[in-house]
């Protein structure tokens, strides 16, 4: 089965190394060209020279959830994927505004389709890492949030409440929001929209 490349797996610049044979669709193919990006084929053993973005998750947290990020690692090996750990790698204090933006920089740039950033509560770090154009961030909180934002909303990073939920919690979510697949149809047309308000307000300068 061939993979498939949308509009939200284009990063902002550079280059997109792509397996050979991947399908890209018409307005992945537009975005492309729109931000200068070069879509370029390649072996998949040779994507990103360890493991392909789609085996690949940026994760991180601050010290309100640096123990769940450390509970939830082995799910991550189980699933076999390769995590980009940016910290904080012990329970030391950190602002989560710079945890996001180094977790949604990584899936922005295509280096990784998914991330993960966990706070004590969540809400901040979602709100950080939307922020940075093609990451659309989604807090979730049970099961059923982490199913409907992978279906209907291609939500590409996840964020979770390091002081909200058990570990238990955390896993059942984060195992849901992993294995979810994009729904498409009509959802598809609904995330174009977000990609058009973004694309819309980012050369937007407000009124002084």
């Amino acid at each position: 089965m061939r993979n498939v490349v949308t509009a939200s797996d284009i990063p902002l610049s550079g280059e997109l190394k792509i397996a050979i044979g991947t399908i890209v669709t018409p307005s992945a193919a537009d975005l492309a060209r729109d931000r200068g990006v070069v879509l370029r084929e390649v072996r998949a053993d040779e994507l990103n020279g360890i493991a392909p973005p789609e085996f690949t998750v940026a994760l991180g947290a601050d010290h309100g959830g640096y123990s769940l990020k450390e509970a939830l690692k082995p799910l991550f090996a189980e699933r076999r994927l390769t995590v980009r750990d940016v910290g904080v790698h012990e329970p030391k204090s950190a602002d989560y505004p710079d945890i996001a933006l180094q977790v949604a920089e990584i899936v922005s740039r295509g280096e990784a389709a998914r991330g993960v950033i966990i706070d004590g509560a969540g809400t901040g770090s979602a709100m950080a890492a939307n922020k940075v154009p093609g990451v659309r961030a989604a807090l979730c909180y049970d099961k059923a949030s982490a199913r409907n934002s992978r279906e209907h909303n291609n939500a590409n990073v996840l964020t979770l409440g390091g002081r909200l939920l058990t570990n238990t919690q955390a896993e059942e979510v984060l195992r849901v929001w992993l294995e979810t697949p994009f729904a498409g149809g009509r959802h598809a047309a609904r995330v174009d929209k977000i990609t058009e308000i973004e694309k819309r307000f980012a050369t937007w300068t407000p009124r002084s």
